[in-house]
Protein backbone atom coordinates (compact mmCIF):
# COMPACT_ATOMS: atom_id res chain seq x y z
CA UNK A 1 0.00 0.00 0.00
CA UNK A 2 1.51 3.38 -0.97
CA UNK A 3 1.58 5.94 1.56
CA UNK A 4 1.08 9.78 0.91
CA UNK A 5 4.29 11.91 1.34
CA UNK A 6 4.54 14.33 3.94
CA UNK A 7 5.09 17.81 2.79
CA UNK A 8 7.78 18.31 0.26
CA UNK A 9 9.21 21.21 2.38
CA UNK A 10 10.17 20.02 6.08
CA UNK A 11 11.86 23.07 6.67
CA UNK A 12 10.15 26.68 6.31
CA UNK A 13 11.17 29.66 7.52
CA UNK A 14 8.34 32.70 6.73
CA UNK A 15 7.55 36.15 8.15
CA UNK A 16 3.69 34.98 8.37
CA UNK A 17 2.18 33.03 11.21
CA UNK A 18 1.37 29.29 10.80
CA UNK A 19 -1.32 27.07 11.67
CA UNK A 20 -0.87 24.30 14.26
CA UNK A 21 -3.96 21.79 13.05
CA UNK A 22 -3.06 21.97 9.27
CA UNK A 23 0.67 21.42 9.86
CA UNK A 24 -0.25 18.42 11.80
CA UNK A 25 -2.54 17.42 9.45
CA UNK A 26 -0.56 17.54 6.70
CA UNK A 27 2.39 15.92 8.15
CA UNK A 28 0.19 13.24 9.18
CA UNK A 29 -1.10 12.70 5.62
CA UNK A 30 -3.62 9.94 6.12
CA UNK A 31 -0.71 7.71 6.65
CA UNK A 32 -2.05 4.71 8.80
CA UNK A 33 1.56 4.37 10.28
CA UNK A 34 1.24 7.23 12.50
CA UNK A 35 0.52 6.33 15.75
CA UNK A 36 1.66 9.19 17.89
CA UNK A 37 2.04 13.15 16.62
CA UNK A 38 4.20 15.45 19.27
CA UNK A 39 3.76 18.98 18.47
CA UNK A 40 6.31 22.13 20.23
CA UNK A 41 4.90 25.51 19.59
CA UNK A 42 6.98 28.38 20.78
CA UNK A 43 5.59 31.71 21.56
CA UNK A 44 6.88 35.15 22.34
CA UNK A 45 7.36 36.43 26.03
CA UNK A 46 6.86 39.67 27.39
CA UNK A 47 9.87 39.13 29.45
CA UNK A 48 12.96 38.02 29.93
CA UNK A 49 14.95 36.91 33.48
CA UNK A 50 11.51 36.61 34.74
CA UNK A 51 11.08 40.66 35.00
CA UNK A 52 7.47 41.15 33.09
CA UNK A 53 7.42 43.48 30.25
CA UNK A 54 10.89 44.00 29.82
CA UNK A 55 10.44 42.70 26.44
CA UNK A 56 8.02 44.86 23.86
CA UNK A 57 9.27 43.13 20.32
CA UNK A 58 11.99 40.72 18.86
CA UNK A 59 13.22 40.82 15.38
CA UNK A 60 14.49 37.77 14.09
CA UNK A 61 17.35 37.05 10.62
CA UNK A 62 18.66 34.60 9.29
CA UNK A 63 20.83 33.58 6.85
CA UNK A 64 18.82 31.97 3.72
CA UNK A 65 19.60 28.73 2.66
CA UNK A 66 22.31 28.24 5.14
CA UNK A 67 19.43 27.66 7.74
CA UNK A 68 17.18 25.89 6.04
CA UNK A 69 20.23 23.83 5.32
CA UNK A 70 21.25 23.53 8.96
CA UNK A 71 17.92 22.79 10.08
CA UNK A 72 17.30 19.75 7.34
CA UNK A 73 20.46 18.41 9.11
CA UNK A 74 18.94 18.41 12.26
CA UNK A 75 15.90 16.38 11.04
CA UNK A 76 17.76 14.11 9.35
CA UNK A 77 19.51 13.33 12.62
CA UNK A 78 16.32 13.04 14.58
CA UNK A 79 15.57 10.13 11.82
CA UNK A 80 18.80 8.65 12.67
CA UNK A 81 18.16 8.29 16.38
CA UNK A 82 15.02 8.21 17.08
CA UNK A 83 12.24 5.65 14.79
CA UNK A 84 9.81 8.19 13.65
CA UNK A 85 8.12 8.78 10.62
CA UNK A 86 7.97 12.46 9.98
CA UNK A 87 9.17 16.02 11.00
CA UNK A 88 8.68 19.55 10.12
CA UNK A 89 9.50 22.67 11.63
CA UNK A 90 8.54 26.16 11.06
CA UNK A 91 10.10 29.30 12.40
CA UNK A 92 9.00 32.88 11.72
CA UNK A 93 11.37 35.75 11.54
CA UNK A 94 10.95 39.55 11.22
CA UNK A 95 9.46 41.41 13.82
CA UNK A 96 7.10 39.93 16.29
CA UNK A 97 5.14 40.68 19.65
CA UNK A 98 4.40 39.01 22.64
CA UNK A 99 2.14 36.36 22.06
CA UNK A 100 3.24 35.86 19.06
CA UNK A 101 4.06 32.05 17.58
CA UNK A 102 7.40 31.82 16.93
CA UNK A 103 8.33 28.52 16.08
CA UNK A 104 6.59 24.74 15.14
CA UNK A 105 8.28 21.59 15.63
CA UNK A 106 5.57 18.81 14.86
CA UNK A 107 6.93 14.82 15.01
CA UNK A 108 5.06 11.76 14.02
CA UNK A 109 5.34 8.06 14.50
CA UNK A 110 4.17 4.79 15.73
CA UNK A 111 4.25 5.29 19.54
CA UNK A 112 4.45 8.51 21.58
CA UNK A 113 8.15 8.35 23.11
CA UNK A 114 9.79 7.99 19.71
CA UNK A 115 7.79 11.57 19.13
CA UNK A 116 8.42 13.29 22.21
CA UNK A 117 11.66 12.38 22.42
CA UNK A 118 12.57 13.39 18.85
CA UNK A 119 10.44 16.69 19.16
CA UNK A 120 12.57 17.53 22.41
CA UNK A 121 15.51 16.79 20.69
CA UNK A 122 14.68 18.70 17.51
CA UNK A 123 13.68 21.94 20.09
CA UNK A 124 17.06 21.70 22.13
CA UNK A 125 18.78 21.46 18.77
CA UNK A 126 17.68 24.36 17.22
CA UNK A 127 17.46 26.42 20.34
CA UNK A 128 21.78 26.26 19.97
CA UNK A 129 22.54 25.36 16.47
CA UNK A 130 20.13 26.65 13.96
CA UNK A 131 21.75 30.11 12.63
CA UNK A 132 19.24 33.10 13.48
CA UNK A 133 19.83 35.80 15.23
CA UNK A 134 17.20 37.31 17.94
CA UNK A 135 17.45 40.98 18.76
CA UNK A 136 14.91 42.05 21.63
CA UNK A 137 13.22 45.83 22.10
CA UNK A 138 13.42 46.32 25.89
CA UNK A 139 12.77 49.72 28.21
CA UNK A 140 16.73 50.25 27.35
CA UNK A 141 16.98 49.94 23.94
CA UNK A 142 17.52 47.40 21.24
CA UNK A 143 19.63 43.71 22.50
CA UNK A 144 21.23 41.24 20.49
CA UNK A 145 20.20 37.70 22.44
CA UNK A 146 23.27 36.05 23.40
CA UNK A 147 23.30 31.59 23.64
CA UNK A 148 21.96 30.63 27.04
CA UNK A 149 23.76 28.02 29.51
CA UNK A 150 20.65 26.19 29.87
CA UNK A 151 20.24 25.82 26.21
CA UNK A 152 23.92 24.55 25.98
CA UNK A 153 23.03 22.11 28.72
CA UNK A 154 19.93 20.87 27.00
CA UNK A 155 21.26 19.89 23.89
CA UNK A 156 24.51 18.38 25.64
CA UNK A 157 21.69 15.46 26.92
CA UNK A 158 22.02 13.94 23.52
CA UNK A 159 25.82 13.50 23.44
CA UNK A 160 26.26 16.94 21.46
CA UNK A 161 28.33 19.70 21.94
CA UNK A 162 27.77 23.42 21.33
CA UNK A 163 29.27 25.37 19.31
CA UNK A 164 28.71 28.03 21.03
CA UNK A 165 31.32 30.10 22.72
Amino acid sequence: MDHPQVPASRVCIQAADFDVSSEIKALRANDPRVGAVCSFVGTVRDRTAGTPGSISSMELEHYPGMTEKAIEAMIDEAHQRFDILGARVIHRIGLLQPLDQIVLVVVTSAHRGESFQACEFLMDYLKTQAPFWKKEQTPEGARWVDARVTDDAALAKWGIESRNI
